[in-house]
C-alpha cells in the first residue's frame, strides 16, 4: 500500500511539474500568432520603429519564452528578442546539432511557414525541437519559435 500510494505521489508530482512548465513556455499556436503579428508590425511601423520594439526586453514582443526576431537572405540579424547581443551581426553559418543551417532554412521561406530544427531551451538546457513561424515582409524573415 505504501509503494502504491508512493507512486501516485510521484506521477502526481510529475503531471503538475509538467503542466506548470507548460505553463511558462508558449505553444507554437502563439509563435504564430505573435509573428503574423509582428510581420504586420513591420510592414505599419516600418523598420526603424519596429526592429528595436522587437528587441527591447519590456516591449508586447515578449511573451514567456516567445520573442521577434528578424533577419534578411544574407543572414544579418536585425532585431531578436531573445539575444540583443547578436542584432547586427550576419550568422551564416549557425546549424544545429544535427547540421541543419538554420539561417538557409530562413532564408528559404518564401511567403510564411514552419522552420524546425534541434536547438537547446535555455530553460531545461536539453536539446529540443524548436518551431519558429517565419513570415516574409519583402527582405526580411520575420520569425517567432516555440519548443514543442
Amino acid at each position: 500500500m505504501k509503494m502504491t500510494l508512493l507512486t501516485v505521489l510521484v506521477l502526481l508530482t510529475s503531471l503538475f511539474g509538467t503542466v506548470a512548465q507548460a505553463a511558462d513556455r508558449g505553444s507554437p499556436e502563439e509563435a504564430k500568432a505573435m509573428a503574423i503579428k509582428a510581420a504586420q508590425y513591420l510592414r505599419d511601423a516600418g523598420p526603424d520603429t519596429a526592429f528595436p520594439a522587437f528587441t527591447a526586453k519590456d516591449s508586447p514582443w515578449h511573451d514567456r519564452d516567445l520573442y521577434v526576431f528578424v533577419s534578411d537572405q544574407s543572414s544579418k540579424m536585425f532585431a531578436n528578442g531573445g539575444n540583443p547581443a547578436l542584432v547586427g551581426r550576419t550568422l551564416p553559418n549557425v546549424r544545429d546539432v544535427d547540421g541543419k543551417s538554420i539561417p538557409a532554412a530562413m532564408a528559404a521561406v518564401k511567403d510564411a511557414e514552419w522552420v524546425e530544427y534541434k536547438w537547446q531551451n535555455p530553460t531545461t538546457k536539453e536539446i529540443e525541437s524548436k518551431v519558429p513561424y517565419v513570415v516574409r515582409v519583402g527582405e526580411f524573415s520575420v520569425g517567432v519559435g516555440a519548443y514543442k
